[in-house]
């Protein structure tokens, strides 16, 4: 039961990493997968359905934190809206399109930081967060079925 609460845990942070200890853990394949796309669902919905409170609590944080600068006299820069990061992940972004986007972002920079990204893209489409957990499918299916694959032939 505890393997697979930390499991689905690990999953809903670290997506691309956690099928890889399911044959250390003593997990079958379809374990492995089901644990680890429940936790990569549970993650996608909290923090796709959360991503404009979280970046709301941005914003207020910076402006608590500009704000306290100014009354101990401090002299705050202000903070430029284009700036080159900015322009670099604007290209990206045109580049690569939506789909690639969905698919991209939760994988690779972890399921919290992806689904807020791609969530402050594309929040309406109304396709984006379907086509979100159905990439977490196919890539928990993939990674899963490689390192089992992968086990078989150690074996």
């Amino acid at each position: 039961m505890w393997t697979y609460i930390s499991f689905a845990l690990f999953s809903s942070w670290k997506f691309m990493f956690t099928p890889l200890a399911g044959p250390a853990a003593g997990l079958t394949f379809w374990e492995t997968f089901i644990v680890c796309s429940i936790g990569g669902y549970i993650s996608a919905t909290l923090f796709y359905f959360g991503s404009s409170y979280f970046m709301n609590l941005s914003v207020e944080r910076h402006a608590k934190r500009v704000k306290k600068a100014q009354l101990k006299g401090k002299v705050i820069p202000v903070r430029r809206k284009f700036t080159k990061s900015n322009r670099r992940v604007i290209r990206y972004k045109q580049k690569i399109g939506r789909i690639f986007s969905y698919w991209a972002f939760p994988l690779f920079l972890s399921i919290p930081v992806g689904t807020i990204i791609v969530a402050k893209f594309y929040k309406h489409y109304k396709q984006t967060f379907p086509l979100i957990i159905l990439f977490l499918t196919i890539d928990c299916f993939i990674i899963t079925g490689g390192t089992y694959f992968i086990k078989d032939l150690m074996l």
